[in-house]
């Protein structure tokens, strides 16, 4: 597959980068998806901001398009004991919440950045998709559901595509992915994976060869409960049981044979952060609309569900026998 030299520059408007990367002139063959351009950032100097190429849904192989979302991408650097690298290595995809993949002063997450590094302590590469920058939005928290404009189907659309590029990044096992996502990014993590979609349905195969397992912290659960949820693969749940923004009984039915689930008590929406417990009363949506939602760490919940997630992570991306 050909393509041609990736073009770099610095931060603009979504608009003059599309514009850019148009104009870089890349080549995609049918659902292939290259890294086309890179944005500089200050805030994990371990990775780098890549717009792929994304099939454009029509036939000419050439329709290839910038992507409407953008990656983080951070794999794996060599270290000094090894100065190269001796084989392929897992990769995990982030899914950030509501609040979008930036901070306030325009950097990556904490929360992200910190999962970065607490991945990457395992060996593993990890890019982190964001679903809004491009689209002309900061955030979806205060956007009531039903009327907000980046939808769940384009946040699923974003993530099949985006693990297609993933697989096929230097140095990635592409038989050994993941997925990771947050509130609004765990409800794109459960939609994702479930076989009810046709979306999905149409890509199962490919996705069983290589996607090992999907996290969910606190996810909505509603619509994919009322759907079914039949995942393509193994799926860990991780709930607080004080959520009253996207509360753990809509999730815990969902327990399955390849669902865990585990929840936590007097722990609410977010929390595996650090910031103190708030009532958040710009948020529409919850158990209480217009009441606001409450959003805050609970210490103990934080450390128990990583430790969750990290040994059924080291489980499911273990290599096979065969590998």
């Amino acid at each position: 597959m050909l393509f041609k030299a990736a073009r770099r520059f610095t931060p603009g408007s979504a608009r003059r980068g599309l514009r850019s990367l148009l104009r870089g002139g890349a080549l995609a063959l049918g659902c292939a998806v290259f890294p086309l351009a890179a944005w500089s950032d200050q805030a994990h100097p371990q990775g780098q901001w890549l717009v792929p190429l994304v099939d454009s849904a029509v036939s000419s192989a050439a329709s290839a398009v910038a992507a409407p979302w953008r990656v983080w991408w951070a794999p794996v650097e060599a270290t000094p004991s090894s100065p190269s690298p001796v084989a392929l290595r897992p990769a995990v995809l982030l899914f950030h919440g509501c609040g979008g993949a930036l901070a306030r002063d325009g950097r990556l997450s904490q929360r992200l950045r910190t999962h970065i590094q607490l991945l990457h302590a395992q060996g593993w590469h990890v890019a982190a998709l964001d679903a809004l920058t491009l689209r002309g939005e900061t955030e979806l928290c205060t956007q009531r559901t039903g009327t907000r404009r980046v939808t769940q189907l384009d946040r699923r659309t974003d993530a099949l595509q985006a693990t297609q590029w993933l697989a096929r990044q230097p140095g990635v096992d592409e038989h050994r992915l993941a997925w990771m996502g947050w509130s609004n990014g765990g409800s794109t993590v459960l939609a994702a994976s479930n076989l009810r979609h046709p979306q999905v349905a149409a890509q199962a195969e490919w996705l069983q060869q290589r996607l090992r397992g999907v996290v969910a912290y606190y996810p909505g659960c509603e619509a994919e409960a009322r759907r079914g949820y039949q995942p393509v693969t193994d799926a860990l749940l991780l709930l607080g049981l004080a959520d009253d923004w996207t509360p753990a009984e809509a999730c815990q039915p969902l327990a399955a044979d390849r669902v865990q689930v585990h929840a936590w008590p007097d722990a609410v929406h977010g929390f595996d952060g650090t910031a103190p417990v708030v009532l958040r009363r710009d948020v529409p949506n919850g158990r209480h609309p217009g009441q606001g939602v409450h959003v805050g760490a609970n210490a103990p919940a934080r450390a128990a569900s990583r430790e969750v997630w990290q040994a059924f992570l080291q489980r499911v991306l273990a290599p096979s026998p065969v590998d």
